[in-house]
């Protein structure tokens, strides 16, 4: 049987191209580990991987999340830590000051820078700001402070909250919501009270046991209990959310890693199979060539 040139020519050139195209494939495969180069390698698994992806994506994000708020919750309460060490602070001083058998005028006096430095310290933590600027405890008004001061108000009425109760919720997990804020209302009923005992102090002549100011005192030491009470009420919150989102960070890191070895299981590369088929395929490649350069040398004459 005769074959045209023409013919011979393309069945090698076809061949070539079959062989040259399988090693490159290979060769993509071996350097990157992945048997699914192009989706077309294994539409099925291809679909898979993606789905496994994407929810890797979302599973990633989550961690994030959690990872924001507990550096948030960290922070606040920080904070809040250092409003309970001046309330207590303010407390013993009020508690002194009742204690009218040992207390002196002169003592009285003495309380006021005290009482001005704690008063400040507990407006400045209530308006605390983030890196970004905004307010941390004024609820979703972030850009309003927290407790305001009006020194035209009377004693007892200068400080208000401005903030409000709304809650910044950060989703966590798949319909799952944490709380990522707290706001500071009923810190100002309690700055109210150190405000008019400091205005009570500014009275000539007052002593502990003038009635007036012993219930300036009595007001503010009950205040004192009080505002404890908020404040510590609001950091033990943060203790549970914190071990609610480390419980869903380590189940979302679980659901990561499971996706993980999906991943490997379903797009790893089996090396041992692909340096035998390489193998393969270059050989095929040599004898192509070597056959077509054979080819390429003969004529009728070598067979007359």
């Amino acid at each position: 049987m005769r074959i045209a040139t023409s013919q011979s020519q393309a069945t090698m050139n076809r061949s070539l191209m079959m062989n040259q195209d399988a090693l490159t494939r290979l060769s993509q495969q071996m350097a990157s580990g992945s048997r699914i180069q192009v989706p077309s390698d294994d539409p099925v698994s291809n679909v898979r991987i993606s789905r496994l992806n994407r929810e890797e994506a979302i599973v990633g994000q989550y961690r994030e999340n959690i990872d924001a708020v507990q550096i948030r919750l960290q922070k606040n309460e920080t904070y809040l830590s250092s409003v309970v060490r001046d309330i207590n602070d303010a407390r013993d001083l009020f508690v002194w000051a009742l204690d009218g058998g040992s207390t002196t005028a002169d003592d009285l006096q003495s309380m006021v820078t005290s009482l001005e430095s704690i008063r400040e310290s507990i407006l400045y933590s209530a308006n605390t700001k983030d890196q970004e600027g905004r307010y941390i405890f004024s609820g979703t008004l972030t850009s309003t402070p927290s407790v305001s001061y009006d020194a035209a108000a009377a004693a007892g009425a200068r400080y208000t909250f401005t903030g409000n109760n709304g809650k910044q919720q950060v989703v966590v997990g798949n319909g799952i919501s944490q709380t990522a804020n707290v706001d500071a209302q009923g810190l100002e009923v309690y700055l109210n009270q150190i405000d008019a005992v400091l205005d009570g102090l500014t009275v000539p002549g007052v002593t502990p046991n003038d009635p007036a100011f012993r219930a300036l005192l009595s007001s503010a030491l009950t205040g004192s209990d009080d505002g404890l009470t908020l404040v510590s009420g609001k950091i033990a919150t943060f203790g549970g959310a914190q071990n609610i989102l480390a419980t869903l960070y380590d189940n979302h890191t679980n659901v990561s890693l499971s996706n993980q070895m999906a991943l490997t299981d379903i797009g790893k590369l089996d090396y041992g199979l692909a340096a035998t088929e390489l193998n393969g395929y270059t050989v095929a490649l040599q004898s192509t060539y070597k056959a077509y350069a054979k080819v390429s040398n003969l004529s009728l004459f070598n067979v007359l």
